[in-house]
C-alpha cells in the first residue's frame, strides 16, 4: 500500500507541477487516466460551454453509466440536456442520433421516460410539453443540469475521495527533482 501511496503522492506532484506551469489539457488528461482526481470546477465549465462530448469523456476516467445510480443519473442528464438542446436549436436529425445512439441505454431504467423524450421528436416546440413548460434556453438548462448533477456527484461513491485536490506545496516535484540529481551526481563522484 505504501507503494501505491508513493506513486499517487509522484501524481499528485506532478499534476501541481503541470498546473503551475500552466499546462491546463495535460493536467486534465492525466487527472482523467489516473482517476485520482475529479475537477469539479472544470466539469462544470465544461457542462456551461455545451461541450457534452469533453465533459462525458472526463467523467468516463472516474465512473461509468452502469456502475452505480449516481453515475447513471449523471451521464442520463448530459445526455438529455443535449438532447433538449438539439430538438430546441430545431435540428431533428441531431436530436434523433442522440435519442438513439446516447440516451437509449437509459430506456430499460425508464421506458415512460423514454416515450417522453420520444415524443418530444414529434413537437414543434418542446416548451408546450408539459414537462418542460418552464425550459428557457440553453445556459439556463445548463446551469440546472448542474447544479442537479452537482448534488449526485457529492452522493457518488466512484467519485469519494477524489473531489479534494490533497495540500502539496509550490514546486515539490521541482525540489524533489532537484534532490535526486543532486544526490546522483554525488554518488557519481
Amino acid at each position: 500500500m505504501a507503494n501505491n501511496n508513493s506513486k499517487e503522492h509522484v501524481i499528485f506532484s506532478v499534476l501541481q507541477y503541470l498546473d503551475d506551469a500552466g499546462l491546463k489539457e495535460t493536467v486534465h488528461t492525466i487527472e482523467r487516466e489516473s482517476g485520482l482526481y475529479f475537477d469539479k470546477e472544470y466539469f462544470e465549465d465544461m457542462i456551461l460551454k455545451g461541450m457534452w462530448d469533453e465533459a462525458e469523456k472526463y467523467l468516463s476516467g472516474f465512473t461509468k453509466v452502469e456502475d452505480n445510480s449516481h453515475s447513471t443519473k449523471i451521464f442520463f442528464e448530459l445526455r438529455k440536456q443535449k438532447y433538449l438542446e438539439a430538438l430546441v436549436s430545431n435540428d431533428r436529425a441531431k436530436a434523433s442520433n442522440i435519442l438513439m445512439t446516447d440516451l437509449i441505454i437509459f430506456r430499460s431504467k425508464s421506458e415512460a421516460l423514454f416515450k417522453d423524450l420520444t415524443h418530444l421528436l414529434t413537437i414543434d416546440n418542446i416548451r408546450d410539453h408539459s414537462l418542460l413548460s418552464t425550459y428557457q434556453d440553453a445556459n439556463s438548462g445548463r446551469k440546472n443540469v448542474m447544479d442537479e448533477i452537482k448534488k449526485v456527484i457529492k452522493k457518488n461513491p466512484k467519485l469519494d475521495g477524489k473531489l479534494n485536490f490533497p495540500a502539496i506545496e509550490s514546486q515539490r516535484l521541482r525540489r524533489l527533482l532537484s534532490e535526486r540529481f543532486h544526490t546522483y551526481f554525488l554518488n557519481l563522484s
